[in-house]
């Protein structure tokens, strides 16, 4: 990975991570307006959480090579390459463990939401950032900046364009410094807050 000096250092994630990932992702994420439209109840919502960060990072991309954290585990950054297959059924039935702290009266709009998003992804060939996050009392030490700084590198070289979506509007400013733009302010059918589809062309490496 290509990390700046001064910046922490950025490493592959191994199976053996993905427990303490998974509580740091928790609790980055417990205060996210899509995450609490699709959780009913904080004890839900922590554990439907941690069940589906444990699922995604262990199921769905760690198997694909490019999940990548920092020396302490305070951050992460979850990739998918352009050549990932992209079969939403399958993606979903990885996340089944998820399911039981979804069963609410939420059910049926949080299913139909994750659907609509999946809907949307660019059928173009790019890399997909599906999670990034870091520790709530680390942030604004420039983890995230180093997570997003270590694979782009690569992105550029690669020549590819790279997409994601942010649930948390606070966010956007910061992908925006790395090159991503808002293609559009989502807004599902089912009633849940906005989401911020961006995108980002690859850019010629500096020689």
């Amino acid at each position: 990975m290509h990390t700046r000096p001064g910046r922490p250092t950025v490493r592959p994630v191994t199976a053996a991570d993905v427990p303490a990932l998974a509580d740091m992702l928790v609790r980055s994420f417990d205060d996210d307006p899509v995450v609490h439209f699709m959780f009913a109840g904080r004890r839900r919502r922590q554990m439907g959480l941690h069940s589906f960060f444990t699922s995604q990072i262990r199921r769905q991309y760690l198997p694909l090579g490019h999940v990548y954290t920092t020396d302490d585990r305070s951050g992460v950054a979850v990739w998918g390459p352009p050549d990932r297959p992209r079969n939403g059924w399958k993606e979903l039935v990885q996340l089944l463990p998820t399911a039981p702290f979804l069963l609410s009266g939420r059910t049926h709009r949080a299913l139909k939401l994750l659907f609509e998003v999946d809907a949307l992804h660019p059928k173009e060939p790019h890399w997909y950032l599906a999670t990034l996050a870091t520790a709530p009392e680390q942030q604004g030490k420039g983890i995230g900046s180093a997570l997003l700084e270590a694979m782009l590198a690569r992105v550029d070289e690669e020549g590819v364009p790279a997409y994601l979506e942010s649930s948390k509007e606070r966010n956007v400013a910061l992908y925006a410094r790395f090159g991503f733009e808002v293609v559009e302010e989502f807004r599902s059918k089912v009633g849940s807050p906005p989401m911020w589809r961006m995108w980002r062309e690859p850019r010629v490496p500096e020689l």
